[in-house]
């Protein structure tokens, strides 16, 4: 597979999203080890609709889509996005997910979350950027409390799954509460 370098980190980069990557994005997006912690578990993905998504978000104006790559390795891990961007109250909604099992635990996520707040801050210009996370996904909530985000509300028993009821924890970080510069590939 070919990726750019659009933003690089230490031990991973955000590479634009590669059309050649569907099938492994519909692969993790029906295990139910990836699905279960980004409110999917219930749909099913097939390759067309994977592809009428990439052909869709490839386009998109109002947010970015990256694919996670691992730099030593160049191999596709997971998925990540600045998305639903409010230009006048200057909002965005940040999304990500490691689909690769054997990527998992290793930093990745704090690493990605903290390259989009930088990309997001201070070149889209964001003032608030939030997310949403399953109350049950305690991994998820340290990797987003390590990039600065903090609980701001919460939806109580608002997701179903596997015949349970849980919370939805909405979080959020300012633009004046994250001070790192995290990006290696800047100019200025």
């Amino acid at each position: 597979m070919k990726y750019f370098k659009k933003l690089v980190g230490e031990k991973i980069y955000l590479s634009p999203p590669n059309e050649e990557d569907i099938e492994i994005y519909t692969k993790w997006l029906n295990d139910f080890n990836t699905t279960d912690y980004i409110g999917r578990s219930s749909k099913i993905c097939t390759i067309e609709a994977e592809k009428d998504w990439y052909e869709k978000n490839s386009k998109k104006e109002d947010g970015a889509t990256f694919a996670i790559i691992e730099a030593k390795t160049d191999k596709l891990i997971g998925s990540c996005s600045i998305d639903g961007i409010n230009n006048i109250s200057r909002t965005a909604t940040l999304g990500i997910f490691i689909g690769d099992d054997e990527a998992r635990n290793k930093g990745y996520g704090t690493e990605v979350i903290k390259l989009l707040l930088d990309f997001g801050f201070n070149y889209l210009n964001l003032h608030s950027i939030q997310l949403h996370v399953m109350a049950f996904n305690k991994r998820a909530i340290r990797c987003y409390e390590k990039g600065g985000f903090k609980e701001v509300g919460r939806r109580r028993e608002a997701y179903y799954l596997n015949g349970k009821y849980y919370d939805i924890i909405t979080m959020d970080i300012l633009k004046k509460e994250f001070k790192e510069e995290v990006i290696k590939n800047k100019n200025l």
